[in-house]
């Protein structure tokens, strides 16, 4: 199988020394060409963290990425497109005109504006402001924004959060329709359900580690799955952390014998 997107190992610390905090570790993601993979996991996991490595918003402090079978490098990133937190939006210019800021920077063609507006359903907001949008709105425009350069792999970090029914139907059939356009998407969410919908294969992260990873076969209990890797995740580490206490308790009574001389 290709694999567009690729992580192994991939670690992030933030601090250094006793301080140091350890986001994700030893992460490694396969990535199918033309699929929709879900990432899913309780809020603070770190999928955020992963996502913001492979846009290049932050380095990896271990590990190695692959895009297309090549070890990342930022030149990867015209051809990949994301929207993780806000839309980076003009809240006085128009959808059209929003999109013309990024085509001229980029030097794409003007007739790519239109074709991006149909795809996110947007052709018809005329003279109105992004800033008088609703939320939905913005973040199809957003996404609009990333599909200018015509990438290969579309990352997008929680996109339903604060959305209402509709504008979350909405954005689910935009991200199914987007594989059969020749773009891989990752996406991720704590939403179970909306990825159930939406993705083609799943890695659930628990506590910065990829605690599991595979396709969505029919009939799958997404939410099952779920709760039961993340208890499964929870108790190993109690496990884990209950030896490591139970070592440094030894090593502590086994120094305090010997300065008392006992041996």
């Amino acid at each position: 199988m290709r694999y567009l997107l690729e992580t192994k190992g991939l670690t992030k610390r933030f601090g250094r020394g006793e301080r140091a905090q350890t986001a994700v570790l030893d992460v490694s993601l396969h990535v199918p060409e033309g699929a929709v993979y879900g990432l899913l996991g309780p809020n603070g996991a770190g999928k955020s963290t992963m996502l913001k490595m492979v846009t290049g918003m932050l380095q990896p402090s271990g590990g190695e990425m692959l895009f297309e079978g090549e070890p990342w490098r930022r030149e990867h990133l015209y051809r990949i497109g994301s929207l993780v937190e806000t839309p980076p939006l003009y809240p006085n210019l128009t959808a059209r005109e929003n999109l013309r800021v990024r085509t001229t920077l980029l030097g794409i063609p003007e007739e790519r504006i239109g074709e991006v507006l149909e795809t996110v359903d947007l052709t018809n907001t005329g003279r109105k402001r992004a800033g008088q949008f609703s939320l939905g709105m913005k973040q199809r425009l957003g996404i609009a924004l990333a599909l200018l350069a015509r990438p290969r792999l579309l990352v997008l970090d929680e996109p339903t959060n604060g959305l209402d029914p509709i504008g979350i139907e909405e954005l689910r059939g935009l991200v199914r329709s987007l594989p059969g356009q020749g773009v891989t998407v990752v996406v991720s969410s704590h939403v179970l359900t909306e990825v159930a919908h939406t993705a083609d294969l799943v890695g659930i992260i628990v506590e910065g580690r990829l605690a599991h990873e595979g396709r969505i076969d029919a009939g799958c209990d997404l939410e099952a799955l779920f709760m039961d890797v993340c208890r499964k995740t929870a108790g190993k580490t109690a496990d884990a952390g209950r030896a490591s206490w139970e070592r440094r308790a030894a090593a502590e009574g086994r120094a305090s014998r010997e300065k008392g001389g006992v041996r």
